[in-house]
């Protein structure tokens, strides 16, 4: 695909100049594969998605959620009510890649037993 960013004449992840880096490791991270995976069950608030994703801190979902959001994967829905209500859900960006980190996440339970120590 030709670069709309006029640092180059096409999109190539092995070029250091590259936009195509920043999404690759955006989406090449252990959280945002797990946060896309449960968010395909449907929209979450932070307190399920926290639950969910055990051992992942505050922070770092935080982080994760919102780097999702401004790259368009994630849409983020706060309701008016008390105490204050916020929905996290995939957009149509979002389920489009969330099939290959579903066959990521797949692949790697079917082949623990055979990886080496990680």
């Amino acid at each position: 695909m030709t670069c709309t960013t006029g640092r180059h004449d096409k999109h190539d992840v092995y070029a250091a100049q590259c936009p195509c880096r920043g999404v690759l490791d955006l989406l090449a991270s252990k959280w945002t594969a797990l946060v896309i995976g449960a968010l395909e069950e449907g929209p979450r608030r932070f307190g399920e998605l926290q639950r969910r994703l055990e051992g992942v801190s505050p922070k770092v979902l935080t982080q994760t959620l919102r780097r999702l959001e401004e790259s368009g994967f994630v849409d983020r829905t706060v309701y008016p009510a008390v105490p204050l209500h916020v929905e996290y859900e995939l957009t149509d960006l979002g389920f489009g890649v969330a099939e290959p980190l579903a066959a990521l996440r797949g692949w790697v339970e079917r082949n623990l037993d055979d990886i080496r120590r990680v």
